[in-house]
């Protein structure tokens, strides 16, 4: 196998560097612009994790590609990190929302359009009851506080290296088996151990152990992790999952934010999941802010039944002025009833099939020993010989140099990956042409790292 040589690596993103900076001088006229006004320079300090001395700006985007100040159309594979997963303002949609937008933005009354989404989502997700808010942040925190409510239990149970957004809870890790702040984590209100059991993903035995303890309110799981790269489940792991939080009277939280590629009714359809609550956001309402979360039956009536014994529920810390607006449900009925539906789907995976074996045939090509994974519509490769099983092995797998090399010379050449790991999501608008120029690029730069 070929083994990335250190100094050659240095080398070529020194080159990189330099491309870059002689390339986009009018997105670093506005970064320098931006930081007499903006904290870092930008809207939101992750936004200078870009690879590159920083972010390139945006002058417009439509379907699978962007075009920047400097005047450089990109094939976007990015795509919001999947809040753009439906292609970039598709026109069925941009018509609703100009529609909407001249008839009232948010009220705090309900629409027509709030009944057929909630109907929709119940046929995609077999859940028969749903609410809305503006992310899945909201989603979560608003979860997880209607299953404290209802189980009367302050814990909550996560998996290692886990994502489901900027919920204090849940931004926690283990180190030496014991549970801690996450690396990177800002301010969090207490020590999350406090709050959070935390145990490896697909680790059955572990599960068992935490949930014993009978504290525990709900377990909060994406299918797959997919935040610290693509770690699917082993065979037999939902099934267990799904006895064990049941023996212990835990409800089950399944996350579909991200593994929503998987297909129209996410994992939970496509492997025949059956959660408690479900919770969603990012790509729902194409790119404008929306999420959802929705509820069993039985669920459904504890809830109702709590909120009963409550004086008000104005400030009970589950919900938010803006959630359930008119303009974001507009989006999402465009959304699932003409942009991410069936027929998209069945474009969008082999899309993501033929990404997987293009990206495969070059690192076969240059003995590179690296690995490829794809979950629907969605894949990413690691550095490492084998897919991680767990959270731990994934980010012990992190190769931040190499990974900052690989986004910046494929940004140089017009591809825009996510910046905090290697994944590339389809949408409807992509393109074969789109994923084989990726191809190109990507053996390219293979071919780069083992030539001295």
């Amino acid at each position: 196998m070929s083994i990335v040589d250190r100094a050659r690596l240095r080398e070529l993103t020194e080159r990189e560097g330099r491309r870059f900076l002689d390339e986009h001088p009018r997105s670093a006229e506005l970064f320098e612009r931006g930081r007499r006004s903006l904290l870092a320079g930008v809207p939101m300090p992750w936004m200078t994790e870009w690879a590159g001395s920083y972010p390139v700006f945006v002058a417009e985007a439509h379907g699978a590609r962007f075009t920047d100040v400097d005047g450089h159309e990109y094939v976007d594979l990015c795509l919001g990190d999947t809040g753009g997963m439906t292609g970039h303002s598709p026109a069925v949609a941009a018509r609703a929302i100009a529609r909407q937008a001249a008839r009232g933005i948010t009220l705090m009354l309900p629409s027509e359009d709030s009944i057929w989404v909630g109907e929709e989502m119940a046929r995609r997700f077999g859940l028969p009851y749903w609410q809305f808010c503006l992310t899945a942040t909201d989603a979560n925190r608003f979860t997880i506080r209607l299953a404290r409510a209802i189980t009367g239990r302050r814990r909550i149970l996560v998996f290692n290296y886990c994502y489901h957004g900027s919920v204090d809870e849940t931004i926690v890790a283990l180190r030496d088996g014991v549970a801690g702040p996450r690396p990177g984590s800002v301010g969090p209100a207490v020590d999350p151990a406090e709050t959070t059991r935390v145990v490896e993903f697909n680790d059955l035995t572990a599960l068992e152990e935490a949930l014993a303890h009978e504290d525990v309110a709900c377990v909060l799981t994406e299918p797959a992790l997919t935040n610290i790269g693509i770690v699917p489940p082993e065979p037999g792991f939902h099934e267990g999952l799904r006895a064990l939080t049941r023996k212990h009277g835990t409800y089950l939280v399944i996350d579909e934010t991200h593994t929503i590629c998987a297909g129209p009714g996410g994992a939970t359809r496509a492997w025949g999941l059956e959660p408690d609550f479900l919770t969603i956001g990012k790509p729902l309402a194409s790119g404008v802010p929306a999420a959802c979360y929705g509820m069993s039956e039985e669920v459904a009536e504890r809830v109702q039944a709590f909120m009963r014994t409550l004086p008000t529920t104005d400030v009970g810390g589950v919900g938010g002025t803006l959630s359930g607006n008119a303009l974001s449900l507009a989006a999402m009925r465009a959304t699932l009833e003409h942009v991410l539906t069936d027929e998209a789907f069945a474009r969008m995976i082999p899309l993501a099939e033929r990404w997987t074996d293009g990206v495969k045939a070059a690192i076969e090509a240059h003995a590179l020993p690296w690995e490829v994974q794809r979950l629907g519509a969605r894949a990413e490769y690691w550095f490492t010989p084998t897919v991680p099983r767990n959270g731990g092995e994934a980010a012990a797998a992190d190769d931040h140099e190499l990974a900052r090399f690989v986004h910046l010379y494929a940004l140089n050449r017009g591809i825009l990956l996510t910046p905090f790991h290697n994944m590339a999501l389809m949408s409807p608008a992509t393109t074969e042409e789109d994923v084989d120029r990726h191809t190109a690029v990507f053996e390219e730069m293979a071919g780069d790292l083992v030539t001295s």
